[in-house]
């Protein structure tokens, strides 16, 4: 199943239900100033309300543009009116194009799937690079100094989310939302088996001390 991202700054929106059309998965997610909250996988569109809690949807726009992970999403700037002074505005900001909302569901799905099934597609990032450890998004490979990390896809998928917001901790929930598994109360113990997987897999390649436990907390991948 060919994964496809949708991030949107609305927290409703992000709760919408995924959607399945041929062999790919369409997923909602929630997109704060922070970034995602969840694992970017495949391509990704990304809608920005013009009014945010904690920033203004132009400034998202241009952080959304410097982001490694979303810097080739396609953006639309959801207005809160039809207003020909903010749809310049916008597009001057990096987004592709614009919107009046609210947007529902189906919405947001028809106008992602109208570019998708045209061949419009964002390209997809195929390489993180973080020092002596390099992911291969696309072969869904890791290695460490060149050693390859023995991963089922699961601990690949944690390690990337890992990587991608290093030096920070996250909670064991964090970890279940990244994946798309939230909801299931099952996959909080769960974690603990990627984790230790992922931990036996990083000692094989020689890059042991890189996961990092703090109890009570939750994990941290330590990358300088």
């Amino acid at each position: 199943m060919n994964r496809v991202s949708i991030f949107t700054t609305n927290p409703s929106a992000a709760r919408f239900d995924r959607f399945s059309n041929g062999e790919a998965e369409f997923s909602f997610g929630l997109m704060t100033a922070d970034g995602p909250a969840k694992l970017v996988e495949g391509p990704v569109w990304a809608f920005v309300d013009w009014v945010m809690d904690d920033l203004s949807g132009l400034e998202m726009c241009r952080r959304l543009r410097a982001d490694a992970r979303l810097g080739s999403a396609h953006v639309t700037m959801v207005l809160e009116a039809d207003d020909a002074d903010d749809r310049r505005r916008a597009l001057k900001a990096g987004a592709d194009d614009y919107a009046v909302g609210p947007l529902d569901r189906q919405t947001m799905l028809d106008r992602v799937l109208a570019l998708h099934a045209s061949g419009t597609r964002p390209p997809v990032r195929q390489l993180v690079d973080a020092g002596d450890l390099q992911i291969n998004v696309a072969g869904e490979q890791a290695r460490w100094k060149g050693a390859l990390i023995p991963l089922r896809p699961n601990e690949f998928r944690v390690l990337r989310f890992m990587v991608e917001n290093a030096n920070r901790i996250l909670t064991r929930a964090e970890l279940v939302n990244a994946l798309g598994k939230a909801g299931d109360p099952d996959y909080l113990r769960t974690v603990d088996v990627w984790i230790k997987r992922l931990r036996f897999g990083l000692r094989e390649a020689g890059a042991g001390q890189l996961l990092r436990t703090v109890h009570g907390k939750g994990y941290v991948l330590d990358l300088d």
